[in-house]
């Protein structure tokens, strides 16, 4: 077997695990297209108490509504007017987005959150995204102008840094022609390998932009960026929270922390809304 082969089929395997958790065993392709029940509800008008919209930004093979079937409700119920989109499509590969480059990606994340606040009628929106979503908002902030429009950016497990996905991706300079395979099928994945020229390019002066809050959630027991420290940012106006430090029986990994973690959801409430903000416990996953 070639060498190259040898390599792609555990990260194949790291991947196609970490895709199959994201989606839910029974009826994936209905719910990834079925109307969401809810959220993205275009005649809310944000209140008082909580006055900018909330956009969620799902994860890489993941989509809009898989990603959010316990947070959306969660934030619905605390008055947040809540709306999520897919991006980073890929031709042929249904379902499964956030693939595309993660430049491009950016740019219809702009496109949508003009979309809300023209909708809502906001000057500002908060932005909570998972994995790549906590990830790839940044490049709006920075690049597309995205920090005029965003108060707060809510990273759950983003690769701020880019993973190793466990080491896996050490090993792509040794094989050549790995790297290019990933960048023509998947650009996203290759824009989230450490060193990659996207994360020079979003990291190179500072992980962060004026104006902006940002708070990161890290999970010790992330297997997919690793390592977990490198989710975290640096600079003014950075709230980094690893979740054990708050409930050390708290077991979740990359996937669990955006898609059911109770504690990871208090502390995006607490994020969204600092001024109520309550301390996180243990006890935060039964409230």
């Amino acid at each position: 077997m070639l060498p190259w082969k040898r390599l792609l089929r555990p990260l194949a395997a790291l991947l196609l695990t970490a895709a199959v958790a994201v989606v839910p065993a029974a009826g994936a392709a209905q719910a990834a297209t079925a109307p969401t029940s809810g959220w993205n509800d275009y005649t809310c008008k944000p209140s008082a108490a909580h006055p900018r919209p909330v956009v969620l930004v799902h994860g890489t093979f993941a989509n809009s509504v898989d990603n959010w079937l316990a947070l959306a409700p969660y934030l619905e119920n605390r008055d947040y007017c809540v709306f999520s989109f897919d991006y980073g499509q890929l031709s042929g590969v249904p379902l499964f987005y956030g693939l595309g480059p993660i430049d491009r990606s950016a740019e219809q994340l702009k496109t949508f959150v003009d979309k809300v606040l023209d909708a809502t009628g906001a000057p500002e929106t908060d932005l909570v995204g998972h994995s790549q979503g906590g990830l790839m908002p940044r490049y709006y902030l920075k690049f597309l102008g995205g920090a005029a429009k965003v108060n707060a950016l809510v990273g759950i497990a983003p690769d701020n840094h880019g993973t190793t996905l466990s080491g896996i991706t050490n090993l792509l300079p040794y094989f050549p022609g790995i790297q290019d395979l990933l960048t023509t099928n998947t650009p996203a994945l290759a824009d989230q390998v450490v060193g990659s020229p996207f994360l020079a390019r979003l990291n190179e002066g500072g992980d962060t932009v004026p104006g902006v809050k940002y708070t990161v959630l890290a999970t010790k027991y992330d297997e997919v960026v690793t390592p977990y420290r490198s989710q975290f940012l640096s600079g003014s106006g950075v709230h980094n929270v690893l979740l054990q430090d708050l409930c050390a029986l708290d077991l979740s990994e990359h996937v669990a922390i955006g898609l059911f973690d109770r504690i990871a959801f208090h502390e995006v409430a607490n994020a969204l809304d600092p001024t109520h903000a309550t301390p996180t416990t243990c006890a935060s996953a039964f409230s």
